[in-house]
């Protein structure tokens, strides 16, 4: 985390903080079919595309560590956030815009980063 951060609260999420406990969950997009990355239609193109810029905000805030989407037939995002409990992490994954549109489907687990280079 950022070397000087405070532990400032947005919604339960916290960014940059050094002392509390701050869980790290993983979410999954499921997509609605194969290939889904190669099949998409316009306006799940405009879905996803306002998916990416919340990601880049997340990101850009300190909530996320990571996101990205696994290749092959079948396309599975994931999401790595922080967050202060559950409720907060569910929250933060129903808000998505591929979920909350229904394009996709999400699936929310608790996840430990153990190993992630350029964290101490």
């Amino acid at each position: 985390m950022a070397e000087g951060a405070g532990s400032a609260a947005v919604g339960g999420l916290r960014r940059g903080c050094e002392h509390g406990a701050v869980a790290e969950w993983i979410y999954f997009l499921h997509a609605p079919r194969e290939d889904f990355a190669a099949t998409m239609t316009d306006q799940e193109q405009q879905v996803w595309g306002v998916h990416f810029e919340r990601l880049q905000r997340l990101l850009a805030e300190g909530v996320l560590i990571m996101a990205g989407p696994t290749g092959g037939r079948i396309n599975t995002g994931i999401a790595v956030v922080e967050a202060e409990g559950e409720a907060a992490a569910r929250r933060l994954m129903e808000e998505d815009p591929a979920i909350a549109s229904g394009v996709a489907t999400g699936e929310l687990r608790p996840f430990s980063v153990a190993l992630l280079r350029g964290r101490d």
